[in-house]
C-alpha cells in the first residue's frame, strides 16, 4: 500500500506536504497528492465539496476521507458528497482546516487516507 503524504506545515493560505511544492489547497491520497484547484468542478464555499472533488481520492486509493472546512468553517460539504462516499463504503471525517489535517496525519500512519485541504477561510 502507498503511504499518504504527510502535511508538514499549515498556516493561513500555505501549506507544505511531503514531497509536493507549497501551495494553497490541496488533493491528498495514497501515494501523493496535487493542488485542488476548485475551478475543476466549479466548487464554491456554499455549496461546497461536490461529489466529483472527493472521486479522485477514490480512484488512488482511499478508503478514509478527511474533508477540510477551511480554517473559519466557512467551507461547506454538500451532502450528496457525503453520500456518495458513504455509499461505497468509505469512512468521512469533516472538520476544521487544523484539525482535519491533525486527524488526516495520523490516519496516514496507517490508513489508506484522501483528504481535501483548503488553507483560507
Amino acid at each position: 500500500m502507498d503511504r499518504s503524504p504527510r502535511v508538514t506545515h499549515i498556516s493561513w493560505g500555505r501549506m507544505e506536504v511531503e514531497g509536493l511544492e507549497t501551495g494553497k489547497d490541496f488533493k491528498l491520497y495514497p501515494g501523493g497528492g496535487r493542488p485542488w484547484d476548485w475551478t475543476e468542478h466549479g466548487t464554491r464555499h456554499e455549496p461546497g465539496i461536490q461529489p466529483a472533488d472527493v472521486e479522485e481520492l477514490l480512484d488512488h486509493g482511499s478508503s478514509v476521507i478527511v474533508l477540510s472546512r477551511g480554517m473559519k468553517s466557512r467551507l461547506h460539504t454538500m451532502p450528496e458528497a457525503v453520500r456518495f462516499l458513504e455509499e461505497r463504503g468509505v469512512e468521512v471525517h469533516i472538520e476544521e482546516t487544523t484539525k482535519a489535517v491533525d486527524l488526516y496525519n495520523r490516519l496516514a500512519e496507517t490508513e489508506p487516507v484522501g483528504g481535501l485541504f483548503h488553507s483560507t477561510c
